[in-house]
């Protein structure tokens, strides 16, 4: 425990950056992917042409590559530097939206298809059907890959530490400067995020039962 116990101010740095990308990447993949799977199943040809392109495009292209792009590439765009903490928040949350896209669209596949035409006939727009109607019900069936993409997202959280943000992924390195064994430090990292892994699969259980219930 000494490794943790005589760097506690280490330690709580890179938890704090883990959940800063995690919490800050998740809301932007929520808000977007809700977007973007709502853009494919619309009824308007463009909007799922564009949501597909999207999806293919940046879930096919390595998260590496994506965080590179907004690290170096967009500062260089943008003509100022930017804070890359920030940056590897808006890199995460755009390459999980992909994901979070596609597990709400399976989720909407799941509601019979009469429930949208039932909501159509009585005057509702797309918006009111998918917002009254279709996500209600597939937010049951989302539930479980969501949090799969989400435990995801927790893991991914240390690719940021390639681009000098602090998180988890770079305890290793902070702690064999000041000579703390590497292996051990890499251990109780793994235990860490076990630990984070373990509550949201809680939260997932919780979820689960709760909308059950409300069936």
């Amino acid at each position: 425990m000494g490794v943790i116990t005589d760097n506690l101010d280490l330690w709580g740095e890179a938890l704090w950056g883990t959940l800063v990308l995690f919490f800050g990447g998740g809301l932007i993949a929520i808000v977007l992917g809700l977007i973007v799977g709502a853009a494919r199943v619309s009824p308007v040809p463009i909007a799922r042409i564009v949501g597909g392109v999207y999806v293919n495009w940046i879930r096919n292209t390595p998260l590496t590559l994506v965080m590179f792009f907004f690290a170096f590439c967009l500062p260089i765009l943008v003509g100022e530097r930017m804070n890359y903490t920030l940056l590897a928040v808006v890199a995460l949350g755009i390459y999980t939206a992909t994901y979070v896209a596609e597990a709400l669209r399976a989720g909407i596949n799941t509601v019979p298809i009469g429930q949208a035409e039932a909501a159509r006939a009585i005057g509702l727009n797309f918006g009111q059907v998918m917002r009254f109607v279709v996500l209600p019900q597939a937010t049951r069936s989302v539930v479980p890959p969501m949090m799969s993409v989400l435990i995801a997202l927790m893991k991914n959280t240390t690719v940021a530490a390639g681009f000098s943000v602090v998180n988890l992924g770079t305890i290793r390195a902070s702690l064999s400067e000041v000579g703390e064994n590497a292996l051990v430090v890499l251990l109780w990292v793994m235990v860490v995020f076990v630990a984070l892994v373990l509550l949201l699969g809680w939260l997932q259980r919780y979820l689960e039962n709760k909308w059950r219930i409300a069936r």
